[in-house]
């Protein structure tokens, strides 16, 4: 893939990313909170697009899965 592709998929995650933070913040649930901090923060570090779109599907599921463990 070209370098379009992965400044699309870093916009879609971050994007997300901000969503979760700011609804882990509210909600005071820590599991959103640190996949918001994850998903905005790991497009920059993350070069390759099919590992940016793996890493990125695992750290918007994760909430789901982790839901009600690890809340205040």
């Amino acid at each position: 893939m070209d370098n379009t592709a992965q400044i699309m998929w870093g916009v879609l995650f971050s994007g997300i990313g901000v969503s979760y933070f700011i609804y882990g913040r509210k909600q005071r649930s820590v599991v959103p909170l640190c996949c918001g901090i994850g998903l905005s923060v790991f497009p920059f570090v993350v070069t390759n697009t099919y590992l940016m779109v793996a890493v990125g599907s695992i750290l918007v599921a994760l909430p789901y899965f982790l839901r009600g463990r690890f809340n205040r």
